[in-house]
């Protein structure tokens, strides 16, 4: 349930933004009135720890902000900004009479508007490196023509169709513009209740102000990205949850799955969650059951659409279920903060949320029905982009769990190696691997040489730059395809290279990988004739994993004291080859020199 309008702005005041590590600038150009918004957001970003600052344009000053280089607007640098235009603005009184117009002066009136907002597009892009959402325009359901509407040509509804149509057509070409379904939110509430006309007449509010905090919430699927706070997993319990009953006491026929309108209920909630997992969502098991039971509905179940090569860990004991979670978290190696907990019992929901409230722990109801719903309406698993990894990462991480099982079952390290199986297959960065290459240097942490972070635009300089290689290895064994696991830049000085990073999924560290990527990286180093390879670590809390890696295989390296030595700025970009020496680490993250911590104020202070 939302809070209402007045709650949010009385919270907004009381927020202390500067506990918070992760921060985001967002800016809101609308043509109409949003008074609320920027408030809501900020509550619903301190929620997820975020520090919210924001930049909200004058009243229908849209145009003129981004045009406008030298604007406030682009004072601010947003990280993110919310375009939203509504369609009587764009269209003005073409919008109440547009069968004034014919067919083709119709069509280019939408070819007009789409290059006015193309232009828009284009400033924006040319000015500033973020993420621009823009929202399409909503279909009325009147039309001047009525029921014969359908019958028009190019009509009124078929105008805002196209200004839609393009709007994503624009977006598949623009990688850092995205559309915000405004149309289907209008669709979902009401038109009758999102457009209050008495506001609307009074100040241009084309939201009800009891609406906007349910507009906020579509808008967070976008922030929820960018910050790294949206959610990976989904945990669930077994009884009442999978399917009606309890196995221990109902036995294998005598739970509801498939037939009875409850059955049905339990097979669509996981015909959903089956559809998130093809997507890339992991999905655990953490059942107080008696395993035996639980594991034969799983396995043999004529009516379950969701099996054991699903989960990526399965916990069917009688331990506490917080216990359980955090096993689950620690085996899977995510934060507790990437978890949506689903259980029908309320006291194992209080207690989750008593033991970990970072968990998204979801109040479910006791009619089974109204479960793909709530499923449908969180918005806590939504991304700007998915790479074949992200898709396939639920199938990953249950192969992962049955790798896991091997191991247990092996106590020789090397046995257990053998028996994997593995392959290394060595790709060169192309168009298809960058955003996957870039997500890696973005998110990985523990085998990490020096934890640099490269955006897509700048993992596509250094492929299309001949004094640079950029390679990456996929990562096979028999239980499957493990994706594009590893990343190393390399940066070609006559005979000698540099490696810039090199790093490693955590899920596939302790096998040995890294070893042949390096060696490759020797043999092709030997076959160009150069004659000495350098490499640097910087330590973080979160990279002990890689601190041996070099010196374990038989790299040299000297520790040096800058302040005893008394070395200067100039002396140290000499010996370091222009890396920043020493690395600044704020939060755990490096952030690199003195410039980049002068940036770093700047942006944050």
């Amino acid at each position: 349930m939302e809070k209402t309008l007045s709650e949010y702005i009385s919270q907004s005041k009381n927020i202390d933004d500067l506990k918070f590590n992760k921060k985001l600038k967002v800016a809101i150009l609308s043509s109409f009135t949003l008074n609320g918004l920027s408030e809501i957001l900020h509550v619903k970003c301190s929620e997820l720890g975020v520090r919210y600052s924001s930049y909200v344009s004058g009243y229908n000053q849209y145009a003129q902000e981004l045009l406008d280089t030298q604007s406030e607007y682009y004072q601010f640098s947003p990280d993110l900004t919310f375009l939203i235009i509504d369609v009587r603005n764009l269209l003005g009184e073409n919008f109440y009479f547009p069968y004034d117009m014919s067919d083709d002066q119709r069509k280019s009136l939408v070819k007009e508007k789409i290059a006015y907002i193309e232009n828009l597009i284009q400033c924006f892009e040319k000015n500033l490196n973020s993420k621009l959402i823009i929202s399409n325009f909503n279909i009325p359901f009147y039309s001047p023509h009525s029921i014969i509407e359908s019958k028009s040509n190019f009509g009124f509804h078929e105008m805002i169709e196209e200004l839609n149509k393009s709007l994503r057509d624009i977006a598949k070409t623009h990688p850092s513009i995205y559309v915000y379904d405004f149309n289907q939110f209008i669709s979902k509430h009401g038109e009758k209740n999102i457009f209050d006309y008495r506001q609307f007449h009074v100040g241009d509010i084309q939201i009800a102000l009891n609406f906007l905090p349910y507009f906020a919430y579509d808008l967070m699927s976008y922030i929820k990205p960018i910050t790294g706070t949206n959610r990976k997993c989904i945990v669930l319990d077994l009884d009442n949850t999978l399917w009606g009953g309890v196995v221990g006491e109902d036995g294998f026929d005598g739970i509801e799955l498939g037939h009875s309108s409850n059955g049905k209920a339990f097979v669509d909630f996981q015909k959903e969650l089956l559809s998130l997992w093809n997507q890339g969502i992991i999905l655990a098991i953490n059942s107080k059951n008696n395993p035996d039971d639980a594991l034969q509905v799983i396995k043999e179940h004529p009516d379950m659409i969701l099996r054991k090569k699903n989960f990526a860990n399965i916990k069917i004991n009688w331990n506490d279920k917080a216990e359980n979670l955090k096993q689950i978290a620690d085996e899977i190696n995510i934060g507790l903060d990437s978890i949506v907990f689903f259980d029908d019992d309320k006291l194992n929901r209080e207690r989750i949320k008593q033991e970990f409230p970072q968990v998204l722990t979801i109040e479910l109801p006791d009619d089974p029905s109204q479960f793909s719903s709530i499923l449908k309406d969180l918005n806590d698993f939504s991304v700007l982009q998915r790479t074949n990894e992200d898709i396939k990462r639920g199938q990953m991480y249950a192969q992962q769990r049955e790798r896991k099982d091997l191991e247990k079952s092996i106590s020789n390290l090397d046995d257990f190696l053998e028996q994997l199986d593995i392959t290394v297959k060595m790709k060169k960065s192309n168009e298809f691997l960058i955003p996957r290459i870039s997500q890696l240097t973005l998110k990985t942490n523990q085998f990490n040489l020096t934890t640099k972070r490269y955006q897509e635009e700048e993992i596509k300089n250094f492929t299309n730059n001949d004094e640079f290689i950029v390679g990456c290895a996929q990562v096979l064994d028999k239980f499957g395809d493990n994706g594009i696991t590893g990343v190393y830049i390399i940066n070609k000085r006559d005979k000698v290279w540099y490696i810039d990073t090199f790093l490693l999924s955590c899920r596939i560290m302790g096998r040995g990988v890294e070893n042949g990527i390096l060696s490759q990286i020797l043999i092709d180093a030997k076959s160009n004739g150069v004659e000495e390879i350098q490499a640097s670590f910087l330590p973080t809390q979160k990279n002990k994993p890689a601190e041996n890696f070099l010196s374990d295989y038989g790299f040299d390296f000297e520790e040096i004291d800058i302040e005893k030595e008394n070395i200067s700025r100039e002396q140290m970009a000499s010996m370091t080859k222009g890396l920043t020496v020493p690395q600044i680490v704020i939060n755990s993250e490096p952030i690199g020199g003195f410039e980049d911590l002068v940036k770093y104020f700047d942006a944050n202070l």
